[in-house]
Parts: structure tokens; C-alpha cells; sequence
């Protein structure tokens, strides 16, 4: 489903909302601030990642969803937080295991686009603890490294001069990268979020069938998110 994490996103604000609401009218009395309260703000946002189609994070979401899990259960002492300790170290490793066991594998013709791709002469643009704003329009583009450390990236392609095939490099760590892309473009990706994502709200795959040129990103998202839109 299209939009589907903004959609969730607006049912939690809603549902949010409406209790609080309720609560200052005196309708009802519903304790927001339960014991663990904090613990939804690992929860839902990776519960939302873990569902939304377009995140090649899933890894990463489930594993934090986990420990989100077990400290809401810790804090409300469902458990003994020692016991949960000693349980949550081995069903990470169990979820990293089953990834990748059933996890979406990388199709070899990416894989082999991607690491045949020389790199050796190529535009570097980095952004460390601070903002880049990069506009392609009417220039030529073929390659590029993007490196952002507790910094942002926002690259636009959109009216960029692109051959039939471009190659990318995003590295976010603790940070955030952006890509923004023509319509008319399909993007494939290789990815390797860790505690981070890699989202491609790009063509819808009917769409991808008739695309003329194809842009390969090659993602590292470390605690960071790289979004290609």
C-alpha cells in the first residue's frame, strides 16, 4: 500500500489525540504515562518499518521491535529484567539467523553491476556534522559517492543529464541521505541497513517495466536512514 508508515503514523497521532481529548474533558481516565511508557518510542516506529514494503531494514526494525518489546515487559515486571537480559541477546541472534536464512536475497545482477562499477574516478560529496543540498538540474551525472556522518545529504536528480545507467554509493551513519530521482527512472538497490533503513519510494514496479534508465544505489546505513524518492 502506498504511503503505508504515513498512514500508521496518522492512526497512532489520532488514536494519541483522541485519548487526550477524552482524558482533559473527563470523558475517561486513561493513564498515558504507564510504567514503560517510553518504551513505545522504540516500539512503533519499528513496528511501522517492519510492515511498510519499501524498508530494507527489516532486520534491523525486528530486532529493535524486540528489545522495545522486553523493556515495555521489564518495566511493567512481566519479567525480571535480569531474565530479559539473558533471553535478548539469544533471539537477536536468533532473528539475524532466520534473515538470513529466508531474508530477501540481493539479485545477482545488481550485486554484479554494483561491484563491477569503477569507482576510481568519481564525485565525493560529504556532509559531517553538518547540511548538503545537491541540485543536478541540466548537468551531466553518471557516478557518485555519498558519505554523511551526524549530518544530511539531499541529492536531486530530477532534471539531471543521466545516462542509461548510474551508479551511487550512500553511506549514512547517524545521519540521513535523500535522493530524489526522475519518473521516468527505475532505482535497484543493495543495502545493508544496520539499525538503520533504506527506503525506495520510487516507481511502482508496472512502471519499472518501461523505465529507460536505471539508477543502482549501493546503501550503508549505520544507525541512519537513506531514502530514494
Amino acid at each position: 500500500m502506498k504511503n503505508l508508515s504515513r498512514i500508521l503514523w496518522g492512526v497512532v497521532l489520532v488514536v494519541i489525540g483522541i485519548i487526550w481529548g477524552l482524558n482533559r474533558t473527563g470523558v475517561t481516565d486513561i493513564n498515558i504515562f504507564f510504567d514503560g511508557w517510553w518504551t513505545l518510542f522504540i516500539i512503533v516506529p519499528s513496528a511501522i518499518s517492519l510492515v511498510n514494503p519499501k524498508n530494507n531494514g527489516k532486520v534491523s526494525s525486528a530486532i529493535c521491535l524486540v528489545i522495545g518489546i522486553f523493556l515495555l515487559l521489564g518495566s511493567l515486571d512481566v519479567f525480571d529484567f535480569d531474565i530479559l537480559w539473558e533471553i535478548l541477546l539469544p533471539t537477536i541472534v536468533v532473528i539475524i539467523g532466520l534473515s538470513l536464512i529466508f531474508g530477501n536475497k540481493i539479485k545477482a545482477d545488481i550485486k554484479e553491476k554494483i561491484d563491477n562499477a569503477d569507482f576510481s574516478n568519481v564525485e565525493v560529496i560529504t556532509a559531517t556534522f553538518g547540511e548538503q543540498n545537491i541540485n543536478k538540474a541540466g548537468e551531466k551525472f553518471e557516478k557518485a559517492n555519498l558519505d554523511a556522518v551526524f549530518g544530511s545529504i539531499k541529492l536531486d536528480l530530477r532534471d539531471a543529464d543521466l545516462k542509461n545507467e548510474t551508479y551511487i554509493k550512500a553511506s549514512a551513519i547517524f545521519a540521513g541521505i535523500t535522493i530524489l530521482v526522475p519518473k521516468d527512472v527505475e532505482v535497484k538497490i543493495k543495502s545493508t541497513p544496520i539499525f538503520g533503513g533504506v527506503t525506495n519510494e520510487g516507481l511502482d514496479e508496472k512502471a519499472n517495466k518501461n523505465a529507460k534508465k536505471t539508477i543502482y544505489v549501493d546503501g550503508f546505513a549505520l544507525f541512519g536512514g537513506i531514502e530514494i524518492k
